[in-house]
């Protein structure tokens, strides 16, 4: 099939899943065939909207003092091409939901560039971004890529450091592409030396914990997986049943069942694949995770197994819980005094260290085990784009220090891409208990992405392995319908082989 005929096949596919034409797992199992892995597919890597950071007031906007020199250079380039418009789909993230809402009339009026951001169901985004592709008709002029859509999409846009390069006087002074988080270039935005995107959004698992309850017991955040857990039943003992020792995000067949497992599974030294591709959550390490996820799951709230993230954030932020091991976009929104009962409370530090970790080259299918699981995306120019310059600068602008900075000082719960903005002085000056849109978790945030980070397999199937294979099995196991773990996980290793190897 010539790349255009498959780019059409999987728009064609993806739109017939976004309009209910479709069911998930036929959508799976004919994407897998394109050779498409769980991101690219829209359906591993999303958070939902409560998860990713709200909407902000425009108003909140009106404080912000741009510098000088980027208002400068603004209205200088965006001369040539006021009156263009520039659109982007993209999922609802924190970066999207703040420039959307909040930063960009500033872009528009200093250049005279009009931009339309459609923020979208994910599938929707793949949808009209391969139609867009295999057309190139280029209705889209950016792109926002997930990390796993960079293999399918990596001909289809511009290497942004070449652009750079041969921008001339479009090229942003002092973008300084050395500053995005090295790990994160590597992890979120490099295919086989190209450049997909800039990295644009972080979600990452972080662990977090009630302050007040720890001083109150003598407890100290984990260090280990065994303090964790210990941690989780001395506040169960101590606070149950009004307060649970921690919580979940463990609704059976849902994927935010599977992210849960995969943090346990890594950090007790085991892996989801071997290097010969073969399922091992079932050996011994894999066991012991299982035993260790038991334990943890008696000090959790009853309601649990229903709650996918957004259950398990709210959780927190109505007190029913003490420590966690979860999405750090949660914790601003547990400091806005005006929708938690938290508010102040919270504290975040790195995820507690594995037990043992196996290598990359331990595990198959680029498996990165690590237990701060995460996801992001990167932002690109469309190779198709009508208005290339036009969107080239609004990239630049969008991915900049200082546009990273206001969207996370403007409470949108980002993790910013970029070194310099966990140290600038105005997101410092946010690191601050008990305030709507606080940063103090940030470095929490930097230190799990340098040294704890955690990234799931990149194979084709893995979209129908991680959403119609793990949480479904795990979801029947929680459910009492195996009579011990390692039935259910041999059932796993059973039902996966079969995929991988059909």
């Amino acid at each position: 099939m010539r790349p255009s005929d498959r780019k059409l096949f999987l728009a064609s596919i993806a739109d017939r899943y976004a309009r209910g034409g479709m069911d998930r797992r036929a959508f799976l199992r004919s994407a897998a065939k394109l050779g498409l892995g769980a991101g690219a597919l829209g359906l591993a890597a999303q958070l939902p909207f409560g998860a990713r950071g709200g909407f902000i007031s425009p108003a909140a906007a009106q404080g912000i003092d741009w510098s000088q020199d980027m208002r400068n250079w603004l209205t200088e380039v965006g001369k040539p091409f006021a009156g263009q418009t520039i659109r982007l789909a993209t999922e609802s993230t924190p970066p999207s939901n703040a420039i959307n809402s909040a930063l960009k009339p500033f872009f528009e009026e200093a250049t005279g560039i009009n931009v339309e951001i459609e923020v979208l169901p994910l599938e929707q985004v793949l949808q009209k971004l391969t139609l867009d592709v295999a057309s190139g008709l280029g209705t889209y002029d950016l792109y926002y890529i997930d990390q796993s859509w960079m293999a399918s999409f990596s001909g289809d846009v511009v290497d942004p450091r070449e652009r750079y390069e041969s921008a001339g006087e479009l090229a942003m002074p002092d973008y300084d592409f050395d500053d995005f988080l090295p790990a994160l270039v590597d992890g979120i935005s490099m295919y086989d030396g190209i450049m997909v995107g800039v990295p644009y959004d972080i979600p990452i698992f972080i662990q977090m914990y009630r302050r007040d309850i720890f001083e109150e017991l003598g407890l100290n955040p984990a260090t280990t997986m065994e303090e964790f857990l210990s941690n989780a039943q001395a506040i169960q003992e101590a606070k149950g049943p009004e307060i649970f020792g921690t919580t979940g995000q463990m609704r059976s067949g849902h994927y935010s069942l599977e992210c849960d497992w995969t943090a346990w599974l890594w950090g007790h030294g085991g892996s989801i694949f071997s290097p010969d591709g073969k399922f091992v959550g079932n050996d011994e390490r894999g066991m012991a995770a299982m035993e260790y996820w038991q334990k943890l799951k008696e000090n959790m709230p009853p309601g649990v197994d229903g709650w996918t993230w957004d259950g398990q954030g709210q959780s927190v932020g109505q007190g029913l819980a003490a420590t966690v091991l979860s999405w750090g976009e949660f914790f601003p929104s547990w400091d806005d005094p005006a929708n938690s009962q938290v508010s102040g409370l919270m504290e975040a530090t790195v995820p507690p260290s594995a037990t043992s970790l196996r290598t990359p080259e331990e595990c198959g299918f680029n498996e990165i085990p690590g237990v701060g699981h995460q996801g992001g995306s990167s932002l690109a120019v469309s190779k198709y784009a009508k208005s290339p310059d036009a969107a080239w600068i609004f990239a630049q602008w969008a991915t900049s220090k200082e546009t990273q900075v206001y969207i996370t000082t403007l409470g949108g719960g980002t993790g910013p891409t970029r070194s310099s903005v966990y140290d600038d002085p105005r997101v410092k000056e946010n690191a601050k208990p008990g305030i709507a849109g606080t940063t103090r978790h940030l470095d929490a945030v930097r230190e799990t992405i340098a040294d704890h980070m955690g990234s799931e397999p990149d194979l084709p199937e893995w979209a129908e392995i991680s959403n119609d294979v793990i949480p479904v099995e795990l979801g029947r196991f929680w459910a009492g319908e195996y009579d011990d773990p390692q039935a259910a996980m041999d059932a796993i290793k059973e039902k996966v082989d079969a995929i991988t190897s059909g």
